[in-house]
């Protein structure tokens, strides 16, 4: 069994949050987090550290040491724009979701005019030994079908990118929250596109 632990606090703007609803208050210090997480022991042998974005707290790899030294199973979900950071974590981490939101040239809507970081992230997880995935959620407007082969383009070799749907319900602004989102048949066709550059395409649907 699989828990998952949110950190607060991001490093860009995002308008729309994927899967389960942002936790709310109250919330847990790492010490209380760890206690929990030892307690329940005998049910769970993995934890996502997800957020938010965990790689803007300087102590993460600390607090993935003292899960890896507990005896579970890490996984790191991440936007890719702290690089140096994601490198620390690496020794702490049997898995990493690396978010690439879009192509380089549209990460400006999401308030972040210099991919280079992520650009290096993705390079960082394709040449090292921790397994991992790229993911992307398609929205419309800020994935179109230009901006599927220059994700690919981004992550050319890799060993899988997860195609997910995008769920407006999930977002943060009336705008995202307002956008259809695409049906399965046109995701199945961004798969199609992507597999001359990654082994593994996933459609998350």
């Amino acid at each position: 069994m699989c828990e998952c632990v949110f950190i607060m606090g991001v490093n860009f703007i995002c308008s729309f949050l994927i899967g389960a609803r942002y936790p709310s208050p109250p919330f847990l210090s790492e010490d209380e987090a760890l206690r929990v997480l030892e307690g329940r022991k005998k049910y769970v042998d993995a934890v996502v550290v997800t957020g938010g974005e965990p790689t803007i707290h300087e102590h993460l790899p600390l607090f993935l040491e003292k899960l890896k030294r507990k005896g579970f199973a890490v996984k790191l979900d991440t936007n890719g724009f702290r690089p140096d950071a994601l490198k620390a974590c690496l020794p702490w981490l049997d898995y990493v979701a690396l978010d690439v939101k879009t192509s380089p040239e549209k990460y400006r809507l999401l308030g972040a005019p210099d991919p280079s970081p992520l650009i290096e992230s993705t390079r960082t997880l394709k040449e090292c030994s921790v397994d991992y995935e790229f993911r992307t959620t398609v929205v419309p407007g800020l994935v179109d079908a230009e901006d599927i082969q220059r994700i690919g383009e981004v992550v050319k070799g890799a060993k899988r990118l997860a195609l997910q749907q995008f769920v407006p319900e999930n977002a943060y602004s009336a705008g995202y929250k307002a956008i259809k989102p695409y049906d399965a048949e046109t995701i199945r066709r961004f798969a199609e596109t992507l597999k001359p550059y990654v082994k593994t395409v996933l459609c998350r649907v």
